[in-house]
């Protein structure tokens, strides 16, 4: 497992040696931009990390919100992009459709980065129903690092927010995750397809997704 963590606007200064990767807020609905995130990103690359951007999504305008989150966040290429899928601070969210979508939409604009998506249990296993993750999930759920209560395979697990958020990615070398975060690379290594293909997801386990992309869901 390899350690990092989550920020924010609201982390001023933060410590990134010792961790394999950041990940860092960058934009929200159609109107926010945060504005420490290329310095966030500039320290966590001085320190050798692997570097994602995330989307605060919002309902409604779903392919605006994904052109404002290419064209607004610091991303470099192959840079990891995730959209986070919550409750808004007015008490509203995106409908499991529009999740799906923005992150369609995202691949389609940044082809050369792998796209993810962030939520919490509780979105995942009572508001998902297509378990359509794009690249891989990213799951948050605070409990053991790397043993979140859910079936699914995931990539990254959130395992606490205290002092800040912390994660712990599913890569066995900060160099397995740096190959992965770039689709241009050789495709799965045959370890790596083999053991896709023995995962295979139990009906209690997994809603088909459109098209078949399907990543997995689970109690």
């Amino acid at each position: 497992m390899l350690h990092g963590i989550d920020v924010s606007s609201h982390q001023s200064t933060f410590d990134a040696d010792g961790l394999a990767f950041v990940f860092i807020k960058a934009t929200e609905g159609r109107s926010y931009i945060n504005p420490k995130q290329t310095s966030q990103a500039s320290r966590a690359r001085k320190a050798g990390c692997v570097v994602g951007f995330y989307h605060f999504l919002w309902p409604g305008n779903i392919s605006a919100q994904a052109r404002y989150f290419v064209e607004k966040c610091a991303s470099q290429k192959h840079d990891l992009l995730a959209v986070d899928w919550e409750t808004t601070g007015s008490g509203t969210r995106a409908s499991n459709a529009e999740k799906d979508r923005f992150i369609r939409e995202v691949k389609k604009l940044r082809p050369t980065h792998r796209v993810m998506l962030y939520c919490n249990r509780n979105f995942w296993l009572n508001y998902d129903t297509t378990s359509y993750a794009g690249d891989g999930l990213w799951i948050a759920d605070y409990v053991t690092a790397g043993k979140p209560r859910i079936k699914a395979k995931w990539r990254i697990h959130q395992y606490t927010d205290r002092p800040l958020d912390k994660d712990v990615a599913n890569f066995s070398s900060k160099s397995a995750l740096q190959a992965w975060a770039d689709p241009s690379r050789a495709a799965l290594t045959a370890d790596e397809e083999a053991e896709d293909v023995a995962d295979v997801h139990t009906a209690e386990d997994v809603a088909d997704g459109e098209d078949g992309e399907n990543v997995a869901g689970g109690a």
